[in-house]
């Protein structure tokens, strides 16, 4: 039986037909966004080359945050594996590239697709485990993962570092920039139209209640597979593009610190929205750039501002900067309101 879960009540469905109020702003929200988009696009002309390279690894953190959102904020499942299944694609990559001699594109590919089928074969054994297991289980198959790159030296040469040949014929970080760019606009593009379809409302109905989804019909297990291995693919084809723009691997990239890094990403960002995770990971990489003359103090730092925004305001970042805005609209519709008001003959 398939599972034909419906939208929320109050929900717009692609055949219902829009109010022209919505159409408005759907039209002002895309033209905003491919503003944003276009001065983006343009950074590397007024920029150099370090914050470029910063903006660079921002965008990666953008498409891991973003797919771990996916997982954790729109289907609930808290997963510490991501930035393992991330390692995974960029040594499967690597290797290829290295030891088969396939071309790097199709090695990306390969690496993306290897982190894709790690990550549904991880989601078939723990996806009936239940918020606290879910989350050891996967924090020891991350672990697992380390402990084996870093003792297989003949294969990956551990803590040594592996030497991965570059995706583009130069060092510069303008065009990795530009391609970064493109790859988590497509990300966050991607979620949304996916999110916008009846698998999104299957998986916020297995958040949201998985007894409930189950009894409305939803195939809770197939579909928590299917969002496992497709987060864990993004993550590895973010890997594996990363590997190949910094040119050397490491264990130390698969330490938790990476993990901990997406998890404040999100939360600080704010969670369940697609802007948020976008937000947080260019916050985030630029604080953490600019304290990096601090060490691990960093992480303290971020810790006790993600407990400062759980604290006062959970929507995060995202959810901050939009009651401001409404804020400003209904202050500014006031005012006008007002002075019609005052123009007007008695």
């Amino acid at each position: 039986m398939d599972d034909p879960i419906a939208p929320a009540a109050g929900g717009v469905t692609a055949s219902e037909p829009r109010a022209p109020w919505a159409a408005g702003d759907a039209v002002r929200r895309s033209m905003l966004i491919a503003a944003g988009l276009g001065a983006a696009a343009l950074l590397p002309l007024v920029l150099g080359t370090y914050p470029i390279h910063v903006l660079t690894v921002a965008c990666y953190y953008v498409i891991l945050a973003s797919s771990w959102n996916l997982i954790a904020g729109y289907t609930g499942l808290f997963s510490l594996a991501h930035h393992a299944f991330a390692g995974i694609g960029a040594y499967a990559s690597a290797l290829l590239a290295l030891r088969a001699g396939a071309p790097v594109p199709a090695a990306i590919a390969c690496g993306g697709l290897c982190a894709c089928a790690a990550g549904y074969g991880l989601g078939a054994v723990t996806l009936r485990m239940r918020a606290l297991y879910l989350a050891l289980a996967t924090w020891a198959f991350a672990e697992s993962v380390r402990i084996v790159v870093s003792m297989e030296y003949g294969v990956t040469r551990g803590d040594l570092g592996l030497a991965v040949p570059l995706l583009l014929p130069t060092s510069s970080p303008r065009p990795y920039y530009e391609l970064f760019l493109a790859c988590a606009a497509a990300t966050v593009g991607g979620l949304a139209l996916l999110l916008r379809s009846r698998i999104g409302y299957r998986l916020r109905a297995i958040r949201d209640d998985e007894t409930v989804a189950r009894a409305a019909g939803v195939n809770t297990v197939r579909w928590k597979r299917f969002v496992f291995g497709m987060s864990s693919g993004i993550a590895g084809l973010a890997g594996a593009l990363y590997g190949h723009y910094i040119g050397l691997l490491s264990p130390a990239a698969m330490q938790f610190d990476e993990m901990a890094l997406i998890i404040i990403m999100v939360i600080l960002g704010g969670q369940r929205t697609l802007v948020g995770p976008v937000i947080g990971a260019v916050v985030v990489e630029v604080a953490s750039e600019a304290l990096r003359a601090y060490g691990q103090l960093r992480m303290v730092v971020f810790a006790l501002l993600v407990i400062a925004i759980m604290r006062v305001y959970p929507p995060g970042l995202a959810g901050l900067g939009r009651m401001l805005w409404t804020r400003l609209r209904h202050g500014l519709a006031a005012g006008d309101t007002t002075g019609h008001r005052a123009r007007q003959p008695e």
